[in-house]
């Protein structure tokens, strides 16, 4: 590695600290990876729980407003989404529970305090807790990011009994400094630089932290909130998405990210698509399910 980045100079422009974090590395030119058993494939679902503040624009929207003028309270696009944690992440449970399989858990700080039913599930269920932010609204927006990101980090330790090692941030944003406060804070990965098929060493001025990969591709906010797909765009695609990386980690093991939302993939129209997709995923030689904690510990042991 070479040096860690430092403070960014005042008139350093917005952004270049992106190329100071890694090296380009082709995948194809790296020091071998081995996978447990000889797998190809290391495939991690992240369930992604949030708190849209109803005294607010929302993050999203389905239903565009009246006369296209923005109103507050904005109930159908604020219910929109508190159906998925009233109902969609119960089936999110269901589907899991019956596969044996355990999700990363990317929350909102405030989601401890206002769904504790749904984070208890989850605890229960032996999810790996991700920092989300405290509330569900780009970093960028954020007035004091050390203090939202030490709030996350508290109240996620403060409902499990242990702080959160992995974070993902709101729609994947961050600053030029966020990553340097998420290292500093104890972060240990992030989801947000969707930039490889492998696990990536981050520099920061805190040392490193590990890119887990993360997907805007097998993710319902992409596939189905934005380009609008049919209900069973996740199977479709996550299938094809897992076959060509199945077939490309019998030289060189890959690592496949699921990102789903209560309120998107939780519908009862799209539920059965996601359990044909896990179905397909077992049914194959070669794979393991894992959390990205699980994924940053086998990376760490294969980087020594």
């Amino acid at each position: 590695m070479t040096d860690q980045p430092t403070e960014q100079p005042a008139n350093q422009t917005t952004g270049a600290t992106l190329r100071q974090r890694l090296d380009y590395s082709p995948i194809t030119a790296r020091r071998p990876l081995a996978l447990p058993g000889n797998a190809r494939v290391a495939v991690w679902t992240i369930v992604n729980a949030e708190n849209w503040r109803p005294t607010g624009p929302m993050p999203r929207t389905v239903l565009p407003p009246p006369m296209g003028q923005p109103l507050l309270p904005d109930v159908p696009n604020w219910a929109w989404h508190e159906y998925g944690m009233r109902v969609g992440f119960w089936r999110f449970h269901e589907v899991l529970s019956a596969r044996g399989l355990k999700a990363s858990f990317a929350v909102n700080g405030t989601v401890c305090e206002l769904y504790p039913q749904v984070c208890q599930a989850a605890l229960d269920a032996g999810w790996d807790f991700m920092g989300h932010g405290f509330v569900q609204q780009p970093m960028h927006r954020v007035e004091d990011q050390k203090a939202a990101i030490a709030s996350t980090i508290e109240a996620i330790r403060a409902f499990t009994g242990k702080p959160p090692r992995g974070w993902e941030s709101p729609g994947l944003t961050e600053t030029d400094e966020t990553l340097d406060l998420l290292a500093e804070a104890g972060i240990e990965y992030v989801a947000d630089w969707v930039l490889d098929d492998q696990p990536v060493p981050l520099r920061t001025r805190a040392g490193e932290i590990v890119s887990v990969p993360y997907t805007v591709e097998i993710n319902d906010v992409v596939m189905t909130a934005i380009q609008q797909s049919p209900s069973d765009e996740i199977y479709r695609r996550g299938k094809d998405q897992f076959d060509r990386l199945h077939q490309e980690g019998a030289t060189v093991p890959r690592v496949m990210a699921i990102s789903i939302h209560p309120y998107l993939t939780g519908a009862p129209h799209r539920i059965k698509y996601l359990e044909m997709l896990y179905d397909y995923i077992l049914s194959k030689e070669g794979v393991v399910m894992w959390t990205g904690a699980e994924i940053l510990d086998w990376y760490k042991e294969q980087a020594r």
